[in-house]
C-alpha cells in the first residue's frame, strides 16, 4: 500500500508539471524578450521622431505671417506623405540596400523574405529588430530632412515646387548621402562619425534649402532701397517656442533611438542631448544680449535647435561636459551665421541655414575633436583625446562631399523647376498671402483680407459659391 501511494503521488506530480514543462518549452526565451524590447523601443523612438513634424509645423507657423500659415501646414502634410511613399518604394533600398560604395542596389518596396533581410539590407544588418521597425525609424529621419528644406523658402514658394522636389529629395538625394555614411558606403568604410545625422539629416536639408533660396530670392519688403535687412516678424512667438519644445522632446527619439536597441546607453545619449540643447539656448541668448542688448526669444529657440543639431553626430561618443561645450558653441555660431546670411541678402525666415547647416557642420566636426577612446565605437578618438588628425580629416571630407553633392543636385532640380513651371508665386499673390491663392482659404478662417496688414483687399472665396463656370 505504501509503494502504491508513492507511485500514485509521483504520477500526480508528473501530470501537474507537464503543462509547466510544455510552457517552458514553447514560451518566449530571453532572446525573444530582448528582441521584443528592442522593437518596442525603436517604434517609440520612431513615434517621437515623427512627432517632430508637429514641431516643425508650429515653429514655421509661429515665424510666418497669418496669411501664410495654412500653406505651412499643408506643406508639412504633403511632404510627410511623399517622403513615406517614396522612401518605401526606392529610398530605403538606395540608402541601406546592399550595393556598392556609392549606392544601394537591392531591396525595392521592402520586398524581401524574412531570411534574407540582413543580406539585402546590409547597411542595417547590425540591428536585429524587424525590417518594418528599421524602415519606420529611418523614414521618419528622411521626413525630418525634407522638412528642413522649406524653412528658408516660406511665404513665397509655389506649392507644386514642394511636391516635385520632395519626390526627388526623398527618392534619390537623401538616400545617396545616407548610403555613403550609414549604409555601408565609402564614408562608412573610412569611419565617419555621424551617429544620428548632423550631416546625413540636417546638413543635407540645409544645403538643399540654401540652393532653393538662392534661386528663389528674398520676400517682398525684406530689404529696403539701400539693401539693408528689414525685420519681418512672425505672428505668434508662443507657437514658435512650442515648436522648439516639441522638437527638443522629439530629439530624445532622434538620438537615443539611433541605438536601435533598448540598451542602457540610451540614457547617456539622452543626457548629452539635453545638456547640449540647454547650453545652446544660453549661447544664443548671450549673443543676442551682447550685440542687441536684449534677449531675443526667437534666437533662444534657434539656439536650442542648433545645439540639438550639433550634438546629433557625437551624442554617443562624447562625455557630458563636452556636450555642453558643443551646444554652447552651436548657439553662438548659429547667431553669427544668421546675421551673416541676412547681410548677404539670403532671406531665411526660420534660420534653417544657420541652425541646421552650420549646426550640422560644427556637430560633425566636434566628433573629430571630442570623441573619447572609450566611446569610439565607430572611427577613432578625437583630436583632444590623442587620436590625431585622422578622424577630424574624415569628418571634414564627409561634410564637403555630402554638402557639395546635396547642394549641386538640389540646385539642378530647382533651376529646372524655375525654368519650366517657375518656383515663386506672383507678387500680388505673395502680398495677399499663399493661403488664399494656393489653398482657397485662410489658416485663420475668421480673418478678413481687407482687415489684414499688408494685404490688398483680396476677396475670400466661398467654397459653396457657384458661378457660370461652376463652383469657385
Amino acid at each position: 500500500m505504501r509503494r502504491l501511494a508513492l507511485l500514485t503521488t509521483a504520477v500526480l506530480v508528473l501530470l501537474l508539471t507537464l503543462p509547466a514543462l510544455a510552457f517552458a518549452q514553447d514560451g518566449p526565451t530571453v532572446a525573444d524578450l530582448s528582441l521584443a524590447m528592442d522593437t518596442v523601443w525603436v517604434i517609440v523612438a520612431a513615434c517621437l521622431v515623427l512627432f517632430m513634424q508637429a514641431g516643425f509645423a508650429m515653429l514655421e507657423v509661429g515665424f510666418s505671417r497669418m496669411k501664410n500659415v495654412g500653406s505651412v501646414v499643408a506643406k508639412i502634410l504633403v511632404n510627410l506623405a511623399i517622403a513615406a511613399l517614396l522612401f518605401w518604394a526606392v529610398g530605403f533600398a538606395l540608402a541601406f540596400g546592399t550595393g556598392n560604395a556609392l549606392i544601394g542596389t537591392q531591396g525595392w518596396f521592402l520586398a524581401v523574405s524574412p531570411g534574407q533581410v540582413n543580406d539585402v539590407y546590409g547597411g542595417l544588418s547590425w540591428t536585429q529588430v524587424p525590417l518594418s521597425a528599421k524602415f519606420l525609424f529611418q523614414v521618419a529621419f528622411c521626413a525630418v530632412s525634407l522638412a528642413i528644406v522649406w524653412g528658408t523658402m516660406l511665404e513665397r514658394t509655389k506649392f507644386a515646387v514642394y511636391v516635385i522636389f520632395a519626390v526627388v529629395f526623398a527618392g534619390l538625394i537623401y538616400p545617396i548621402v545616407g548610403h555613403w555614411i550609414w549604409g555601408g558606403g565609402w564614408l562608412t568604410e573610412l569611419g565617419m562619425q555621424d551617429f544620428a545625422g548632423s550631416t546625413v539629416v540636417h546638413l543635407s536639408g540645409a544645403m538643399a534649402a540654401l540652393a532653393g533660396t538662392l534661386l528663389l530670392g528674398p520676400r517682398l519688403g525684406k530689404y529696403d532701397d539701400d539693401g539693408r535687412p528689414v525685420t519681418i516678424p512672425g505672428h505668434n512667438m508662443p507657437l514658435a517656442v512650442l515648436g522648439v519644445l516639441i522638437l527638443w522632446i522629439g530629439w530624445w527619439g532622434f538620438n537615443p533611438g539611433s541605438t536601435m536597441a533598448a540598451v542602457p546607453e540610451i540614457a547617456d545619449i539622452a543626457l548629452t542631448t539635453n545638456l547640449a540643447a540647454a547650453a545652446g539656448v544660453l549661447g544664443a541668448m548671450g549673443m543676442s544680449y551682447v550685440y542687441r542688448r536684449n534677449i531675443d526669444v526667437g534666437m533662444g529657440g534657434n539656439g536650442a535647435i542648433a545645439a540639438l543639431v550639433a550634438i546629433t553626430a557625437p551624442c554617443a561618443f562624447v562625455a557630458p561636459w563636452a556636450s555642453i561645450v558643443i551646444g554652447f558653441i552651436a548657439g553662438v555660431v548659429m547667431y553669427a551665421t544668421l546675421a551673416f546670411v541676412d547681410r548677404i541678402r539670403v532671406d531665411d525666415p526660420l534660420g534653417a541655414i544657420a541652425a541646421h547647416g552650420m549646426g550640422g557642420v560644427w556637430g560633425t566636426l566636434s566628433a573629430g575633436l571630442f570623441t573619447t577612446p572609450e566611446l569610439a565605437a565607430i572611427g577613432r578618438p578625437g583630436l583632444f583625446y590623442g587620436g590625431g588628425f585622422y578622424q577630424l580629416g574624415v569628418q571634414v571630407l564627409g561634410i564637403v562631399a555630402a554638402g557639395s553633392f546635396v547642394f549641386l543636385a538640389s540646385l539642378a532640380v530647382f533651376a529646372t523647376l524655375k525654368a519650366t513651371i517657375g518656383i515663386r508665386v506672383k507678387p500680388d499673390q505673395e502680398l495677399d498671402g499663399l493661403d488664399i491663392h494656393e489653398h482657397g482659404v485662410y489658416g485663420y478662417p475668421d480673418l478678413v483680407a481687407t482687415d489684414y496688414p499688408n494685404g490688398n483687399g483680396a476677396k475670400i472665396p466661398d467654397p459653396l459659391e457657384r458661378t457660370a463656370e461652376g463652383t469657385t
